[in-house]
Parts: structure tokens; sequence; C-alpha cells
């Protein structure tokens, strides 16, 4: 009876692997696609922030844009060209808003203002316009 027990056990827990594997295979694409749905892309010059490591972009409708680069993207580089940026709306926890409010206040000045973690930079020209 319990060698039974044990063999049915082995075979359900089998099941429980494959089932939750194939779950996980399936939705694994559509989270790429939802965080790929919620891309934005912003063009602007480039400016370096008051923060330490700080960069941002002021859009052609007026909005300030706080830059937060991957580990990929370099934009240290291209400070004072015109660049477009690609990412996601930034989640900032509130220690780390608390943080930056004194210096994006200074950066801002009134315009309407997002967070973006950048995942990529294109360069557009090497100068800005005004």
């Amino acid at each position: 009876m319990i060698q039974r027990m044990a063999k049915h056990s082995v075979w359900m827990l089998a099941v429980l692997v494959i089932g939750l594997s194939a779950a996980a295979l399936y939705a694994a694409p559509q989270m790429a696609n939802d965080q790929t749905a919620g891309s934005q892309t912003v063009t602007g010059c480039l400016q370096k922030g008051l923060e330490t490591k700080g960069f941002f972009i002021v859009d052609s409708d007026g909005k300030h844009w706080e830059l937060y680069p991957d580990k990929s993207v370099s934009l240290g580089d291209h400070v004072g060209h015109t660049v477009t940026v690609t990412g996601i709306l930034a989640k900032r926890t509130a220690a780390q808003e608390v943080k930056s409010q004194p210096y994006e206040k200074k950066e801002i000045t009134g315009k309407e203002h997002s967070d973006l973690q950048v995942s990529g930079l294109k360069m557009v020209s090497d100068s800005c316009t005004k």
C-alpha cells in the first residue's frame, strides 16, 4: 500500500512540474509584450542633471523626462546631443523620489514631469537646437 502511494506521488509530482513549466513558458512572451506595449520614445536635447549620474530631456511638448539608464546605455557620452531614447516609465520608490525631489524642482521649472527607465538610445544630431 505504501509503495503504491509513493508511486502515485511521484507521478503527481511529475504532472505538477510539467503543468507549471508549460504555464511559465506561456506567460513569458506575454510579459515581454506588455513591456513593449508600455514602451515610450522621447526625443530631445540630452542634458546633465543636477544629481550625480542624473540626466534629463525636455521634449518638444515641454515635458521634462528624468532618465535612468540601463547598464548597457551610456548617456554621458551624448550630453549636448539631440537624442531619441526608448524605455518604460520608471517605477521609483517613495524614498528615491524624496531624494531626487530637490534636484528635479530646480531642473523642471514648472513643466510636466515623468521618469523613464532608458533601455535604448539613438543619436539624432551631435548638437541641440533651441
